[in-house]
């Protein structure tokens, strides 16, 4: 009885839950697969472009849940259906008889005249092209196709793979089905023929190499590994048949692509080595046996339809050994083969990192130069064929350095330009200070000017207010280790110089003398530590006063000596003083004389009449301003004694004044009576 309220309790909770609505959940079933098949069936017997019907069928196959874009369940679906379309194509194209690529296709005007399959195949590279369906549909179609179909029509297969080659190599393809690609050409590499489909084989090879980027690891032999598959099978014992060769010399011949199938154990045992020097000198001397000249080299030459069916595996039958010898193409083959082999001994690979050694180095160098000169001389046009080979023989060293570096990628990204939706490449802005940072600065103080008048805005400090960390370090009270100085520290030195060659020049000049402690203002220091910095007058201060007294008394001499030379005629001038005469004048003709016999320049003679005329200037203002009259009396007994004759050399017009000599009369006139 207690326990049946607990069962309409837990029905009554259940009712009143609210209902959730369920995903359908996508389940791949036949009758899917027939409705994907049935809906591209259709398309494919449109003419139009696949891009008016492509994405509509494909909404009516699958019906996703997105309108253009299909989730994974979704993408699996579609895969599943057209694979099994594809492979119902290949096999009504194999009842018909007809190419795999062919089938389907009309040669009726105004149809479609491309078969059914490249059809199928241009509806899902347009859907993968453009994001509707996962970007590898299209390459596990491909790889499908090469598999269901003959070696003939895997042929038309990779020329439709080759055409488009630019889509599929899109970025947004190749990602997603790049290794489903490289799968697919290695499959169909294996099964060709290396000697019947030589010309397929290099059309894969070169896809390949197109298609992948040129630093693709998957397409270099990191390792350096040999192809020890390609042997070169001939006979080792001599045949029963008489045959008019030499046999030793056939099987010395051929051992030789033995150690070109695989060098590396030549360099590290020395009895490989010198049984390949050994064949290999033989093999040397024969060709120089036998010479070859310009009728062998126009004997080989073969035309292009022959050249197309050429064998690239060398023919080791001994009946031909002698056939073969004459040909010059068959000489080259080998040679250049010595030659690489050669290249690669003295460079080896990236595990062989010891190398060869010195006795080895010096015997390959001597075989090299002969393998170059038998190149050389083997026609036609040796010494071109041989530069051709050195040259590629160089550029191989930059492949092998590069794969030694761990194979680093060439390409480089290209900078992309930010331009705007109409194409046009955005101009940088323009700021008022040169960057953002100032201009957003002096907007900001623009808007709020009380901002630079506000007294707790940072502001350049005072010269006392800066240097008192240092002072308080050169106070030897205060305790502070020397290397917790703020000397120490560049930034504040450099300031603190910048501070005070603004504020206080005297202090900053005392930097070069004191260092940075003597920038210090003495007002910041003790008493013993500002005597030590600012009480001794400096070497340099006693210079610089020595210096100044000096200039100070040797213009007072020169004051000095001027006014000796403006009282030349007179002595110290007392009142009981005698008072020479005047110099005693000079004949003109005599002035002539003196002139052309070495006297004093004319400069010299104005500067003397100058000084005298400046020195009876002086007498006169002297006189006047004495108190004493017997001066004056004086002044008028020189004015009487002086000859009309001076005045007229000195006021000379016609000639040049020139004073040969300036004698003083002796004469003395005595002195009036008081």
């Amino acid at each position: 009885m207690a326990e049946a309220p607990v069962p309409s309790l837990r029905v009554q909770l259940y009712q009143h839950q609210p209902s959730r609505e369920k995903t359908p959940v996508p389940v791949s079933s036949h009758a899917d697969r027939d409705r994907v098949q049935e809906v591209f069936r259709d398309a494919l017997s449109k003419a139009d472009h696949p891009s008016t019907f492509a994405v509509q069928a494909m909404q009516e196959a699958v019906k996703p849940q997105k309108q253009t874009v299909l989730v994974q369940d979704e993408n699996q679906l579609l895969e599943n259906g057209l694979r099994t379309l594809l492979q119902e194509l290949v096999a009504a194209a194999v009842e018909a008889g007809d190419p795999a690529m062919q089938h389907g296709e009309s040669i009726a005007e105004g149809e479609n005249n491309c078969g059914l399959i490249p059809r199928l195949l241009d509806i899902v590279l347009f859907l993968c092209e453009r994001g509707h369906v996962e970007g590898g549909m299209i390459f596990q179609l491909l790889e499908d196709l090469t598999e269901m179909s003959t070696m003939k029509d895997c042929k038309e297969v990779f020329g439709y793979i080759e055409s488009k080659q630019d889509i599929l190599g899109k970025q947004e393809l190749f990602g997603r089905g790049k290794l489903v690609m490289l799968r697919t050409c290695n499959q169909l590499l294996r099964r060709l023929s290396k000697a019947n489909d030589v010309v397929f084989c290099g059309r894969i090879l070169m896809f390949l190499a197109h298609f992948f980027p040129l630093s693709e690891r998957s397409a270099v032999n990191i390792k350096g590994i040999f192809n020890t598959s390609n042997e070169t099978k001939y006979k080792k014992e001599h045949p029963p048949d008489g045959i008019s060769i030499d046999f030793n010399f056939y099987k010395t011949f051929w051992s030789l692509q033995e150690y070109f199938c695989n060098p590396a154990p030549m360099i590290h045992t020395l009895t490989k080595w010198q049984n390949f020097t050994a064949s290999l000198a033989i093999v040397l001397d024969t060709f120089e046996a036998q010479p070859l000249g310009d009728d062998d080299a126009n004997g080989s030459d073969l035309d292009e339809g022959e050249a197309v069916s050429f064998s690239i595996k060398y023919l080791t039958s001994s009946k031909l050994m002698s056939l073969e010898l004459k040909d010059p193409s068959f000489r080259r083959h080998v040679l250049v083969q010595c030659l690489i082999i050669f290249d690669y001994l003295k460079f080896p690979g990236k595990g062989d990192k010891e190398g060869p050694k010195e006795s080895m180095r010096d015997e390959i160098k001597a075989y090299e130069e002969r393998v170059k000169k038998h190149l050389e001389i083997t026609p036609p046009k040796g010494r071109e064929f041989l530069s051709s080979i050195e040259h590629i023989l160089e550029r191989e060293q930059n492949w092998v350095w590069w794969k030694r570096d761990g194979c680093l990628p060439f390409e480089k990204q290209l900078s992309e330009r930010k331009t705007t939706q109409d194409g046009v490449k955005k101009r940088r802005p323009r700021w008022r200070l040169g960057n953002k940072e100032l201009a957003q600065l002096w907007k900001w103080s623009d808007q709020n000017p009380n901002a630079l008048t506000d007294a707790q805005r940072v502001k350049m400090p005072s010269i006392t207010d800066y240097w008192k960390a240092l002072a308080d370090d050169m106070d030897p009270s205060a305790g502070i280790e020397a290397d917790y100085h703020h000397k120490n520290n560049r930034v504040y030195c450099w300031k603190g110089l910048r501070f005070s060659a603004r504020q206080d020049l005297e202090g900053f000049s005392r930097f070069t003398e004191h260092g940075i402690e003597g920038v210090v203002p003495p007002e910041l220091l003790q008493a013993e530590i500002r005597n030590k910095y600012h009480g001794k007058t400096s070497e340099k201060s006693k210079r610089t006063a020595k210096k100044e007294e000096e200039t100070k008394g040797t213009v007072t001499q020169t004051e000095e000596n001027q006014a000796n030379g403006k009282v030349a005629e007179l002595d110290d001038g007392g009142p009981n003083q005698e008072i020479e005469d005047a110099p005693t004048p000079v004949d003109v003709d005599a002035l002539g004389t003196s002139t052309q016999s070495g006297a004093p320049t004319p400069d010299e003679s104005q500067k003397q009449s100058s000084d005298m005329e400046a020195g009876q200037e002086g007498l006169h203002s002297e006189g006047g301003n004495s108190p004493d009259p017997n001066s004056a009396d004086m002044e008028e007994g020189l004015m009487k004694d002086s000859s009309p004759q001076d005045n007229s050399i000195l006021s000379n017009e016609g000639s040049s004044p020139k004073v040969v000599e300036n004698k003083t009369n002796t004469r003395k006139r005595p002195l009036p009576e008081s």
